[in-house]
């Protein structure tokens, strides 16, 4: 069989094919080969008298090209040569190792062949069919001119690609297992929607699938995940991202399936961090988170990771570590605590400094894009960098405000929070979460046009009690109530004893000047009053 070949213009020939059934009928097994787009042999495999198992072809990296450029052709027993049908397996094979079609020739009487099946993939299609099926009574009657067919289905998944994508960002597929104990599907999505944007990610389409549970192996089920790939064929996209985080075994199990980069929840945050890191320290954060999360996954022959080196939720200071040994990622991660602790302490002397000065902080805290640059900004006169999309910013910033008495206070704005915050992340940001401990009080702000701002809300407090702040004097604060009806956010804002602003107009937060003002000093009158009944 190795020395036979095919036409660059058949998908079979009648001769190759009796060669093939004849073999198959004499040693009653399956016969199958590859065979490449100029009709050479690559592989011949010999299976049972059903199935046939393929040999290792190695990843195709998505992208490179539309198909891997072989094609499948077995041999069919037990039915003697009619009634052809593709197996499970062979439209698995198909779909999986994306290969150029895959073809069944029936055994008939004497090893000569019979009827043939054949199926190949199919582009973006309103049904969503993912292959399509043929048959014919023999090899000679195909008829199928074979370099005409891969080139126009080739050229009709680029088609059907380009018209899904529109825009400029790296498009992606989405996937979310929803869970009982998961938040609502819509609410988890439209987050991680809201995540993708400010990466610089165009999700083309999103997969969910409702489970009792993540799996332990592949989060999706098996079968989605098959789904999944052939979905990312057809929208010609690199790049899964899934919307919760995935273990090392999940992660290395789901890259073993499937020849696309995926990334999840954290990886795509820490992709955010990368790119809103511009200053030194901000930088060596998030270089320690990234390496902290991806110590456990550095893996010595997972083809995963190696794909994490650029791109979305690969970019940054610390991907070139990604691969390095664990040993070395260690030291690594030790230098940036050390560089870390140092940054905490100049910190501690900044913080000294004020305290000697008696001035009073405020500590800007809220989810994240709730608009605590914008307000920071409307309060004290300042540019500091205020966008609509998620963690715009990352380092502290801290500005005075001056009172008509000559009073001053520092305000401090933070890191924005999100549900489920990565735990190396708040390790990482630690000395700039250190700033809230020294705060007199913490505004919370609350993007109160936001249907679910409870939720939010809870989140963040959640945080605060994990990071031992929730005992902190807060002051809730109910921000963008120029997007909802008159009076309605304040009659929100006096259900829960906050007060509403919009940051955009700085003549709205003169109510919440007085009453920091109250507040702050008053905690001086006491400190003073409690300083003076010291014995």
């Amino acid at each position: 069989m190795y020395r036979r070949k095919i036409g660059t213009l058949d998908a079979i020939s009648q001769e190759f094919a009796t060669q093939m059934t004849f073999i198959s009928e004499e040693l009653n097994r399956v016969v199958a080969v590859l065979v490449d787009r100029s009709g050479k042999v690559e592989h011949v495999m010999l299976g049972d008298n059903h199935r046939v198992y393929l040999p290792d072809l190695g990843r195709q990296r998505a992208g490179q090209s539309r198909f891997r450029g072989v094609r499948l052709i077995r041999t069919h027993l037990g039915s003697k040569g009619r009634d052809v049908e593709l197996s499970r397996d062979d439209l698995t094979d198909l779909s999986k190792l994306q290969l150029d079609l895959v073809m069944s020739v029936g055994v008939g009487p004497g090893g000569y062949p019979g009827q043939v099946a054949w199926a190949h993939l199919v582009p973006e299609n309103p049904e969503q069919r993912i292959w399509e099926t043929y048959k014919a009574p023999n090899p000679a009657e195909v008829g199928v001119s074979f370099t005409h067919f891969i080139m126009e289905l080739e050229g009709e998944f680029q088609r059907k690609a380009a018209d899904v994508v529109t825009t400029g960002g790296q498009p992606a597929l989405l996937a979310y297992v929803a869970t009982p104990e998961g938040r609502p599907e819509e609410v988890e999505v439209a987050e991680m929607l809201e995540l993708c944007r400010t990466a610089g990610v165009d999700v083309v389409d999103t997969l969910v699938q409702r489970r009792s549970g993540m799996h332990p192996k592949y989060a999706l089920g098996k079968g989605k995940i098959e789904e999944l790939t052939l979905r990312a064929l057809q929208l010609d996209v690199d790049l899964i991202i899934f919307a919760q985080d995935l273990s090392p075994t999940q992660l290395r199990g789901i890259t073993d399936e499937t020849d696309i980069k995926v990334i999840d929840r954290t990886q795509l945050i820490l992709d955010i961090f990368a790119q809103r890191a511009t200053s030194s320290d901000g930088k060596v954060q998030v270089e320690l988170a990234q390496l902290k999360y991806n110590l456990p996954r550095l893996h010595s022959r997972n083809t995963g990771m190696s794909r994490l080196t650029g791109g979305i939720g690969g970019r940054g200071p610390g991907e070139t570590k990604l691969e390095i040994n664990r040993r070395r990622a260690r030291d690594r991660i030790r230098s940036l605590e050390k560089d870390i602790e140092k940054l905490s302490k100049q910190r501690e002397v900044r913080r000294a400094r004020r305290t000697r000065n008696q001035l009073p902080t405020v500590s800007i805290v809220g989810y994240t894009n709730a608009g605590k640059s914008t307000l920071l900004n409307a309060l004290t006169n300042s540019e500091v960098l205020s966008e609509d999309k998620l963690f715009a910013t990352l380092q502290p910033t801290t500005r005075k405000l001056r009172f008509p008495d000559e009073r001053e206070i520092i305000f401090t704005d933070t890191v924005g929070f999100i549900h489920d915050l990565p735990a190396d992340l708040v390790a990482a940001f630690k000395a700039t979460l250190e700033e809230l401990d020294e705060a007199d009080i913490l505004v919370h702000l609350i993007d109160v046009s936001d249907e679910r701002f409870d939720d939010k809300m809870e989140a963040v407090n959640r945080i605060l009690t994990e990071i031992d702040l929730g005992d902190k004097e807060q002051l809730l604060v109910f921000n963008k109530s120029d997007l909802l009806e008159e009076g309605e956010a304040a009659s929100v804002a006096r259900a829960y004893n906050a007060i509403a602003v919009s940051a955009l107009d700085r003549s709205s937060t003169e109510r919440l000047v007085e009453e920091l003002e109250t507040r702050l000093f008053r905690q001086a009158r006491q400190r003073e009053a409690s300083m003076e009944a010291r014995p």
